[in-house]
């Protein structure tokens, strides 16, 4: 028996012949995948509204697939995100529609839509129960290129200022940090919108180009840095919670097997559920413990025109498109829905 007869008899020969023709298809499973995941949010925050969730990704995926986080602007500008998100400069972004300019005609309803939300269980409700998942999928299926993955709610918006906000008449003239349409919103208040880079509003306030921010609740000011730089927080909010998304470039999103998709979309819950604990707990301790912001609050039947105006606000929007319309009309049946249930909902 010769050599080679030999080999293929004790079947040495065909496990060599299986492993040269398998090799390949080894080495190409075993080349990660990577992901290039920017935030909206500068570093401090990051920390806690999406590394999380990305560190548990990495570990999970056990080597098939690592995701890169990158922080607000170090790849592309915030409000230029949504187009590098379609170009596949980034593979992901965590942001809310309004900031990054989506073309969508329900980015109007990301980041603080006035008065949409009274508190942050609002938000998951409206998409898990009210429709507002199915409208978002539909919305982002008619865009090239970015495919929508999930929203979740973060901190109401608060007006955190330099100067004391006691009434209406305050607001006047006042220049601050915000969210495109809950700016524009603001306006009627005499408020001056500014739009910054993320990393750039703690240098502004110091140099008393700005007033103030209408971006965060109480929270935030504190573990970014902000509260060092401003002295006023007032209880009164525009919106019980931020609105924000991760989405995905649609190439980078197909190109995962279903298990990563899945395993994708568990982390982001994670995420959601991280958020509702660390800012809901937050809001609630650092008013009543901390040391740095003094608390104001306008009366409440002074506040009621702003929440009346915001109504007025409602019915424009629902006037942009079909769509919108859609999304106002439940807003308002679930206003009415939690106004009829009463306390703690109202």
């Amino acid at each position: 028996m010769d050599r080679r007869e030999f080999l293929m008899k004790t079947g040495a020969g065909a496990v060599a012949a299986a492993a040269a023709v398998g090799a390949p298809a080894i080495a190409r499973a075993r080349s990660p995948i990577v992901w290039r995941l920017q935030t909206y949010a500068g570093g401090p925050l990051a920390e806690h509204v999406v590394k999380p969730a990305v560190d548990a990704f990495n570990r999970i995926a056990n080597g098939e697939m690592t995701i890169e986080l990158y922080t607000a602007d170090q790849l592309a500008p915030t409000a230029e995100l949504f187009r590098a998100l379609q170009n596949g400069v980034v593979d992901a972004v965590q942001s809310d529609d309004d900031s990054m300019a989506s073309p969508a005609d329900v980015a109007v309803f990301g980041g603080y839509f006035p008065f949409g939300t009274r508190h942050s269980l609002d938000l998951p409700v409206l998409f898990e129960r009210y429709g507002l998942n199915e409208i978002w999928a539909e919305a982002y299926g008619e865009i090239d290129g970015v495919t929508w993955l999930s929203a979740g709610a973060w901190d109401p918006c608060h007006f955190i200022t330099v100067d004391p906000i006691r009434s209406l008449a305050d607001l006047q003239g006042k220049r601050l940090f915000t969210i495109p349409t809950a700016g524009r919103f603001l306006t009627r208040f005499g408020v001056v919108p500014v739009t910054l880079p993320w990393d750039d509003v703690e240098a502004a306030l110091r140099a008393g180009t700005l007033d103030g921010l209408a971006w965060s609740g109480i929270t935030e000011a504190y573990a970014v840095g902000w509260a060092e730089v401003t002295r006023y927080f007032l209880t009164n909010n525009i919106s019980g919670a931020w609105c924000g998304s991760f989405f995905a470039n649609t190439d980078s999103w197909n190109a995962l097997p279903a298990h990563l998709q899945e395993l994708l979309r568990v982390c982001m819950d994670s995420s959601h559920y991280y958020r509702q604990h660390w800012y809901w707990g937050g809001e609630a301790h650092l008013r009543t413990a901390g040391a740095k912001l003094q608390l104001t609050t306008i009366p409440n039947d002074e506040w009621k025109r702003v929440e009346d105006e915001a109504l007025r606000f409602w019915d424009e929007v629902a006037r942009t498109s079909p769509r919108a319309a859609r999304v106002i009309a439940i807003l308002k049946r679930y206003r009415a829905t939690i106004e009829q249930a009463g306390h703690p909902y109202s």
